[in-house]
């Protein structure tokens, strides 16, 4: 395989989001040799690429922009599931201590003043890629651990729908009435126990668990 093209390939995805060329210019400049940049001019065109089949690892938001400002496109980022977790570095202009505030009271995950030190972005741009990559590690192992428990639940509630049957087909064996009477009792406690769900009394205990585990 082409070195290069698996370089480019596990390069995260950065996306720069500033009204003024110039500014991406100079951004795409900085980054791009270690970071996939992209770019959009405008609040919406970020949402849509963010919310995108291929969303950015990390996005750096002006927030001087026309039709909708930075703090808002943050604000509908913080608001999609979909979207919420891509960390967001505003950098911006307005930098006094009142706009820092509340764009990390947003969601965001820093806040860097125009003029930029290019050490200074670099530095804070790996820091939250590298939390990111960590999170997101978590968030895969708690989701095959979930799955696993789920997978293991499902075997259990075999086994034991096996035993009963088993249990059931070997006193048919000797007693063709005793069988199906164990049958249709489990069949009737089922029934009843469902019915009894809506009712006040036990509708917290009879919950789907419960019943298949009666």
């Amino acid at each position: 395989m082409d070195m290069d093209a698996f370089d480019r390939q596990e390069k995260a995805i950065i996306l720069v989001v500033d009204d003024e060329p110039d500014n991406r210019s100079l951004l795409v400049a900085l980054l791009g040799k270690s970071y996939r940049v992209a770019l959009a001019g405008n609040g919406e065109e970020c949402l849509r690429i963010a919310a995108s089949a291929a969303p950015p690892d990390l996005i750096l938001l002006d927030v001087l922009m026309p039709d909708i400002d930075g703090y808002e496109v943050c604000r509908r980022l913080q608001d999609e599931p979909k979207t919420r977790t891509i960390p967001v570095i505003f950098l911006t202009a307005r930098s006094s201590p009142e706009d820092e505030q509340r764009g990390l009271a947003l969601g965001a995950v820093d806040y860097v003043g125009k003029p930029i030190s290019p050490a200074i972005l670099l530095a804070r741009v790996a820091t939250q890629l590298s939390l990111k990559a960590s999170i997101d590690q978590l968030r895969n192992q708690n989701a095959l651990l979930v799955a696993e428990v789920a997978r293991r639940t499902s075997e259990l509630e075999a086994l034991q729908e096996v035993t009963i049957l088993a249990m059931a087909s070997l006193a048919e064996a000797r007693d063709s009435e005793t069988g199906k009477h164990l049958l249709r009792t489990q069949r009737y406690v089922k029934a009843l126990a469902e019915k009894l769900r809506p009712h006040p009394r036990f509708s917290t205990f009879l919950t789907d668990d419960k019943i298949r585990l009666l």
